[in-house]
């Protein structure tokens, strides 16, 4: 008897025309590194009285289908998943070609994935997928991923893939050893890690249907929130936050010249921190901010994500 294995396992991706209708062709391999994507359908117990102390059998109740994906940030794959959360980008250039991501579109694109499980066999394709949120961090040494947080409409299980031949990608990882962080323009110093949340704060659609499915997953009033852990070394970071003025925060990750990834939040408000002292050691201050939308450019932030890959 086979067993399921996930070495052997494999994820593909396709954005959707119709909400919650997979496309026949267009899906693409992506490298993960592990998936709680799923549904569940709960089982309500019976609370009718008069039938003696035995309880009668259970209901089922709606079907709830969400997850979350850990995957590498990479030069070609990742815009993908940057597609999902801030929508359809503006492609310029010839090579490299620069990919624009920005904050503030009101829709957001669908996709459909499936994940392949052939030893058993068991291909779930999980159908009207939205991006509730993204995640990373940064930090000196370690394997850099991000995480995607996934509300779906539904799962539909079968023994045979309905991806057909997905279509791989090159792969081609950035490192934390690539990671830079600047603020105002100029290297931010003495960072020891960072953490960086995008969140579209979907609300989901739970209409009364048949199926017990829900109808869609709307975005709402956007966040950017994250955390900078730093050597307390000067007052600047202080100052700001005392005196309640944003700053540019700019987190860049390159590999030369025809592959990058810069996230830039426009404008970052930092808390007054606690400065504490927990030992013979160094001080470190930890920043928990928040980005708003900029006056200039008037958005919350701008993603660009610079590679020979032709368009999203």
């Amino acid at each position: 008897m086979a067993r399921a294995q996930g070495a052997r396992a494999q994820m593909a991706l396709a954005y959707e025309t119709v909400y919650g209708t997979p496309p026949v062709s267009g899906f693409r391999l992506m490298p993960f590194a592990r998936a709680t994507l799923g549904s569940e359908q709960p089982l309500l117990e019976s609370e009718l009285l008069g039938y003696g102390r035995d309880p009668l059998a259970p209901i089922k109740d709606a079907v709830t289908a969400d997850g979350e994906v850990v995957i590498p940030i990479d030069v070609e794959a990742f815009g993908y998943w940057l597609k999902a959360a801030f929508g359809q980008p503006t492609t310029a250039g010839t090579t490299p070609k620069t990919h624009t991501f920005q904050s503030g579109n009101w829709t957001l694109p669908s996709m459909s994935i499936e994940t392949a499980m052939p030893e058993v066999p068991r291909f779930a394709m999980y159908s009207g997928c939205v991006l509730d949120q993204l995640s990373w961090q940064m930090q000196r040494s370690g394997l850099l991923t991000a995480t995607a947080k996934l509300v779906a409409q539904g799962e539909t299980i079968a023994a045979t893939t309905a991806a057909g031949t997905p279509t791989a990608l090159g792969l081609q990882r950035f490192g934390h050893f690539n990671g830079t962080v600047k603020r105002n323009g100029a290297a931010l110093g003495n960072v020891v890690s960072a953490e960086i949340t995008y969140s579209n704060n979907l609300d989901r659609i739970e209409t009364i249907r048949g199926d017990g499915r829900i109808d869609g997953a709307d975005p709402t009033m956007a966040a950017l929130t994250g955390r900078i852990e730093v050597r307390f070394s000067d007052s600047t970071l202080v100052t700001q936050a005392i005196d309640g003025s944003p700053c540019e925060l700019e987190f860049n990750y390159s590999l030369g010249a025809n592959a990058s990834f810069t996230f830039t939040a426009h404008a970052v408000y930092l808390p007054i921190p606690r400065i504490e002292i927990a030992g013979p050691q160094g001080v470190q201050a930890t920043f928990d901010w928040q980005a708003a939308k900029a006056t200039s450019p008037a958005r919350m932030c701008t993603a660009v994500l610079v590679n020979t890959f032709a368009a999203y």
